[in-house]
This record gives structure tokens, C-alpha cells and sequence, in this order.
């Protein structure tokens, strides 16, 4: 069976899987703005339990893990104030509301076979053997640490370590300095990112949004390329449908890091509104599963089509979108097309008038029909010349991105890019 998008399928939802019809905008209150439990968990590190003169944090509970996050938010308060009131504008927001919306779809207490995560059991425990948990620990705690080296807590009387899971403790690291011996890259470029921001010193206004969200997306990217092969074996837990979804969405971030995509409450928020609301389940046959709403649906096919694509270029697909992506003009077109995508159900060109509509219809058609994509039991075949065809299409787009300043160099047996001579 071969999945064909409708004619009106934009580009974005293929390269970051978030397009949405105006008609399916969600209208947030105040209370649903913000992670579930957000109101109880920790805003300071004294709050955390005291042992041998030592902070604990039990990072396997959902609150403790929270409260890491609402921490980060509160210091770095200060330096968001031009993007927006009450802290909107903080691009960390995109973090707690991943792992609140982790929490709130039950992806922290797999296997279903045990009491932690479950409403009948601990409902705030996130166990060790969740694919997501573990996955967000490096987007949690090493962040939080990597503040903590950088100084940006200011002076903390007690040092800082975090309360190890009852097995599988050689996965994890769990003070700065075991951390940094561990993890001294990652841990880096989290350190890079705190650092960049204290370098504002006392005028935050200097920060300069797409230098923070370089730091920031290069941590994140790091962290999700360290832990993606570290926690494969967790992934056996999982169903076939939902494993799929969860590489395919590990994949998506690297096409949506490269936009420098800003995390603030609302666009996180607004996004997020159209992930799947449960675990996928044997039998979830994207894009027509029932009791998910059709942007949902659209999401998953979006996010699958964009990973296998990627495959079959052998990760040329994914850089020659970095290459097209590595200009702030470049960048800024990139989000432009997000927000015309949201505000309009048609596509027009952007500001700087480089898109065109056919390449948007064609590429997204020609994808579709490449192979039968993401259908029952999510197999994939491909047919490579129509694949490719397609590819050279976004190559099109990317090259009109640059002004012509790239090159698209493609056959049947994958793709490359290089900067124009």
C-alpha cells in the first residue's frame, strides 16, 4: 500500500513534522501552558534532601527530574526578558515540556509490566528501563549539572549528586565531576551554553537569540546523539510502532536544531499539541490510526518519511538541510516557513520570496510514493529513481535558499552537497 500526502502537504511537514492546518491551532490556558505537576515540583536547589552534606536528587522521580528543569528556567530568567513577560521567552521551555509531555503519555514508565510510572503503582517514578526516561536524562540532569560546572546556580554550600536507579547504574553518571570524567564533551557544550548566557553579565539584553539557540541546539543534538546508541537496548521494551516513532523522532530534532528553532513556551507548546498523545501500540498503522487526530497522524507519516529518507541518502539528506541551514538568512527562512505554514493554509512565498509552490507539492507527492512508507507493520521499500527525483527537488529549494551558493550532486546511489566554487 503506498501513503500519498494530499496536494496540499507543505515542505515543513516533512522536514520538521509540525506543519498544522489554522483550523487545528490549539488554544492554551495558562494552566495547560505548563508541564503537568509543575506547580509542585522544586524551584531551588535547597529544596532537594540533605544526606552526608550532600544535595540529593532523585532523578527517577518525575517532580525531582522536573524541578531540575524549573531551576534552570529561574536563573536564566533574567537573560529572556526582551522575548517575552513572566519568562515566555526562556528557550529552555522546550525541555520540561518534552518530559512533561513524556510523563503525561506514560512513555517514562515502560515496561507495562511494573508498578513505577503507573497510576496503580508510583505514578512518579520514571523507570530505568524507559526508552524516553533514559533518553531524557542526558536532556535533563547533564544540562543541569553542566549549569552547576559553569557557576550559574552561583555559590551552592553542599555539592550536588544524584540518587543512582536500584539497577542498571554503569548507564549513568551522577555528580559534575563523574560526569566530566565520563562525559567531558557533552557535558562541554552544556557548560557552553550556561557560560554564553553569564557572559552577558549585568546587560542581558546583549544576548543575541540565535547565538543562545546555537549553544543551546548544539547541546541538545550532542546529548541526543550520545544516548541514542548508549540506550538502544531499551528499545525492546518497546512496541514495533513506537520504536520506530522514537528513532524517527530522534532524527527529526537534528532537521529542527538546524533552524535554531526557538523553545519558548508557546511555540513549544503549540507544537507539541501534535505528538502522539499515547504509546503507539502493535497494530498503529500510521497515518491512520483512529483515535489520533489527523495532524497527529500527518506528524507520525512526516517524521517516518523524513528518517528514511535520510537513510537511503546514507545522512546526506541531513546535510546538505544543515549546509542549506548554516546562514542566519538561511535560518530565518527556515522559520519564516514554519510560522507561514501555522498562519496560512496555502503556501506563499516567504519574506524573501525563495520558496515556490511546485517544489513544495512536488517534492512532498514524490516522497510519498517513493515506496509504501510507514504502513502496517512499518515496512519500507523504496524506489530509488523516484526517491531520488524527489531529492534532487529539495535540493532545489535548498539551492534557492542559498542563492545559488550550493550545489546538489545526486545519482541512484545516495546524495551529497558542496558549497559552490
Amino acid at each position: 500500500m503506498c501513503v500519498i500526502l494530499d496536494m496540499h502537504a507543505p515542505l515543513f511537514v516533512l522536514l520538521a513534522a509540525i506543519a498544522l492546518q489554522p483550523a487545528a491551532v490549539v488554544s492554551l490556558t495558562h494552566k495547560d501552558a505548563f508541564p503537568p505537576l509543575w506547580h509542585l515540583a522544586p524551584g531551588n536547589i535547597k529544596d532537594y534532601s540533605m544526606k552526608d552534606n550532600k544535595i540529593i536528587i532523585d532523578a527517577w522521580n518525575y517532580e525531582e527530574r522536573l524541578g531540575m528543569y524549573k531551576i534552570m528556567l529561574n536563573h536564566s530568567s533574567k537573560y529572556f526578558t526582551a522575548f517575552g513577560p513572566n519568562n515566555v521567552g526562556n528557550l529552555l521551555w522546550g525541555l520540561p515540556l518534552q518530559h512533561g509531555w513524556q510523563y503525561h503519555t506514560g512513555r517514562l514508565a515502560v515496561p507495562p509490566n511494573t508498578t513505577c510510572g503507573h497510576g496503580s503503582g508510583d505514578h512518579l517514578c520514571i523507570s530505568v528501563q524507559s526508552w524516553w526516561g533514559c533518553m531524557n536524562y542526558y536532556l535533563a540532569i547533564i544540562p543541569f549539572l553542566g549549569a552547576l560546572e559553569a557557576g550559574f546556580f552561583g555559590q551552592i554550600k553542599y555539592p550536588v549528586e544524584m540518587l543512582p536507579p536500584e539497577e542498571l547504574r554503569e548507564d549513568f553518571c551522577y555528580s559534575v565531576s563523574d560526569c566530566h570524567s565520563q562525559i567531558p564533551k557533552l557535558m562541554d557544550e552544556w557548560k557552553a551554553y550556561f557560560e554564553y548566557l553569564l557572559s552577558a553579565g549585568q546587560t542581558p539584553a546583549s544576548i543575541k537569540l540565535d547565538d543562545a539557540l546555537n549553544y543551546l541546539w548544539k547541546a541538545h543534538v550532542a546529548s541526543i546523539d550520545y544516548a541514542l546508541p548508549k540506550f538502544k537496548n531499551r528499545l525492546k521494551y518497546l512496541s514495533g510502532p513506537e520504536t520506530n516513532f522514537g528513532e524517527n523522532w530522534a532524527n527529526g530534532m537534528e532537521f529542527i536544531a538546524a533552524t535554531h528553532f526557538p523553545t519558548n513556551l508557546w511555540n513549544t507548546n503549540e507544537y507539541q499539541a501534535f505528538l502522539p498523545p499515547r504509546l503507539l501500540v502493535e497494530g498503529d498503522a500510521i497515518p491512520f490510526i483512529g483515535d489520533f487526530s489527523p495532524e497527529q497522524n500527518k506528524v507520525l507519516l512526516s517524521l517516518c518519511v523524513l528518517h528514511k529518507t535520510n537513510e537511503f541518502t546514507g545522512g546526506a539528506f541531513l546535510a546538505f538541510w544543515r549546509m542549506a541551514m548554516s546562514t542566519e538568512e538561511g535560518r530565518a527562512a527556515g522559520r519564516s516557513l514554519i510560522q507561514l505554514l501555522i498562519s496560512s493554509g496555502s503556501m506563499t512565498p516567504d519574506a524573501v520570496g525563495i520558496y515556490k509552490e511546485k517544489y513544495v507539492t512536488i517534492t512532498i507527492l514524490k516522497l510519498a510514493n517513493a515506496g509504501s512508507l510507514c504502513h502496517v507493520g512499518n515496512h519500507f521499500s523504496v524506489d530509488k529513481s523516484t526517491a531520488t527525483e524527489a531529492i534532487q527537488e529539495v535540493c532545489l529549494v535548498i539551492q534557492d535558499i542559498l542563492a545559488n551558493h550550493f550545489i546538489c550532486l545526486i545519482n541512484l546511489q545516495g546524495v551529497s552537497a558542496a558549497s559552490a566554487a
